[in-house]
């Protein structure tokens, strides 16, 4: 695996990067390594600085780690596989205590989306695979064929805001009792069979893509730890550290929104009262109000940055 074979673009790379307020010296983590666009530009920051990657995929610790050898630097670096929601017992681990900043980019890479092998896309007929670690055992395939009808409902319904999720579980359930559904395309049909055509999304979105995106992330836990891993990341952070966080559908961004709120404004004092009783104090400062979002040239360039939103929360003294 290389660089080349695992290509990924980083989506609001200098937005993310600049905010962060990279200290030379600093030390940093990207919990979604990915194909290396983001901690690249890190790392050509630091001088004495470390920068810790994770990622859960195998191929992408190898090219981002071929990626950040191939360019001049002189921080250290360290891949650990492993789940940023884990990221607390992994950097203890690694013997890291504090942060001076951490990266999330929630998104699918490139890579993962273009490899037709890694079953995430709806266009190639491939294994019915979908997940980014695969030493991990639950495939999409295994929900799709074993889990209950009602449970693959409610996963479309919760994870995809699948508005046909009850029809395309009922047809699913009758397809696999004839036979397994083990590839993409299958998989794609049921779906395509479960919709009406003249309730088909007039953005002229393919009707499988939220069917997928809700298997991508029961697969692979996506949302469940998420808010648990956010607030692990700010409690590693010293005074001032930053943690930013790009997300891709309105899931991700809403836990990253409600919990950032949370974190900077706990107070549960009733509106009427004149001053806090509650005794809550803030625990980060809001650095984006609203978040940012990919500019024309970006998403001319890469319009896989359509949806992408980031938001970034700064730690505060005590």
């Amino acid at each position: 695996m290389t660089e080349r074979s695992f290509y990924h673009r980083p989506v609001l790379l200098t937005e993310a990067i600049d905010r962060l307020n990279v200290k030379p010296d600093g030390v940093y983590v990207d919990g979604t390594l990915g194909g290396g666009g983001h901690a690249a530009e890190l790392i050509a920051r630091l001088t004495t600085g470390r920068l810790i990657g994770i990622d859960r995929d195998l191929e992408a610790i190898e090219a981002a780690g071929a990626r950040i050898a191939a360019i001049p630097h002189t921080a250290r670096f360290d891949a650990i596989h492993g789940n940023f929601h884990d990221a607390a017992a992994l950097l203890s681990a690694a013997g890291v205590a504090k942060l001076d900043g951490a990266l999330l980019d929630l998104g699918v890479s490139s890579h993962q989306l273009d490899e037709a092998s890694r079953g995430f896309s709806y266009h190639d007929d491939a294994p019915l695979d979908m997940r980014m670690d695969s030493t991990q055992p639950l495939t999409a395939c295994e929900i799709v064929n074993e889990w209950p009808e009602g449970e693959i409902a409610r996963i479309l319904r919760d994870y995809g805001e699948e508005n046909w999720a009850a029809q395309i579980a009922r047809v699913l359930n009758d397809r696999r009792k004839k036979a397994p559904i083990e590839t993409t395309l299958q998989l794609v049909d049921v779906i395509d069979a479960a919709i009406p055509k003249k309730y088909r999304a007039k953005d002229g979105a393919h009707p499988a893509r939220r069917a997928f995106q809700a298997l991508r992330i029961a697969v692979n836990d996506e949302l469940a730890p998420l808010e648990r891993a956010l607030r692990d990341f700010i409690d590693l952070l010293n005074p001032g550290g930053r943690l930013a966080v790009i997300a891709f559908h309105s899931l991700e961004d809403r836990i990253v929104k409600n919990t950032f709120r949370e974190l900077s404004d706990p107070c549960t004092c009733p509106k009427h009262f004149p001053k806090c009783v509650c005794g809550k104090v803030p625990v980060v400062k809001l650095v984006t109000r609203k978040p940012i979002t990919a500019s024309e040239l970006e998403l001319k360039e890469n319009p896989r940055a359509r949806s992408a939103t980031l938001r970034i929360a700064e730690k505060l003294e005590g």
